[in-house]
């Protein structure tokens, strides 16, 4: 039996693709994980600045979580919950502050590779996904949305690669009475330093077509991300806000790790 095991065991460690996590950035990749294989992601913390001229808004998140298992060789299924999530606003002309703490919305998706699932070369993928309202309605959306990516990818060089992730959403209001359309374009590249070290940079930008509220957000990006070991990443992510409609600041720490 242990002779055997080894026998069909040793075909899958050759075969095994490249660590792809999905985080840390703006993009997302298009490689999919290895079939029977499980990643899990996990933002340790998340912390999001937003001032307006009427208030100052943080927003904490702890242990954002993202599972991805493959389930084929080009296809992966998802799910993501934020276990917890905090939120303070305090009004700048009374100086009221108010919290609340509260978990936040469920995703499902399945990401399907529509050319080299591995990630190589021009790799281009697929990702449908819907949000389950099943947290608070400060955190989470408070009624179901739903959405599709394109993650597309190209090595440039053995150390350099260009990504851009298109999204087209259908987000809840801000009022949850209905949805309306949001839509983006992420693209940069990303610098692999050493073995070991790699760093992106990036850009975004938000079209929200909210009834009440229509926005364009610009935003910047620089990550780091540093693989000890075949299956393990941790990484550090920093955005800016370059417009009034975008967020001022995000900082976010995490780790990912295949199974």
């Amino acid at each position: 039996m242990a002779a055997l095991l080894a026998f069909t065991a040793s075909p899958a460690v050759a075969q095994q693709r490249e660590l792809c996590p999905e985080r840390p950035g703006l993009d997302t990749p298009a490689c999919i994980v290895d079939r029977g294989r499980v990643m899990v992601e996990t933002a340790v913390v998340d912390w999001t600045l937003d001032r307006q001229p009427d208030g100052r808004t943080d927003t904490v998140l702890i242990g954002d979580t993202s599972v991805r298992v493959g389930v084929t060789d080009r296809i992966e299924a998802r799910i993501g919950w934020t276990p917890y999530g905090h939120e303070r606003t305090r009004d700048r002309a009374s100086g009221a502050i108010d919290r609340v703490g509260q978990s936040g919305d469920v995703t499902l998706g399945v990401k399907a590779s529509l050319l080299h699932a591995d990630g190589s070369g021009l790799a281009i993928a697929a990702l449908p996904f819907v949000k389950l309202p099943v947290g608070g309605s400060r955190i989470g959306a408070g009624t179901v949305g739903a959405g599709v990516l394109m993650p597309v990818s190209y090595d440039l060089s053995d150390t350099v690669q260009l990504v851009a992730t298109p999204e087209i959403d259908a987000r809840p209001d801000d009022d949850r009475s209905g949805r309306h359309l949001r839509y983006s374009t992420a693209g940069g590249a990303t610098f692999k330093l050493t073995e070991t070290v790699a760093l992106s940079a990036e850009g975004q930008m938000v079209r929200d077509d909210d009834p009440d509220d229509h926005s364009t957000q610009a935003l910047a990006a620089l990550s780091f991300a540093w693989q000890p070991q075949d299956d393990w990443q941790f990484d550090i992510f920093g955005v800016a806000g370059l417009n009034d409609a975008a967020p001022d600041l995000e900082v976010s720490a995490g780790i990912a790790r295949r199974f």
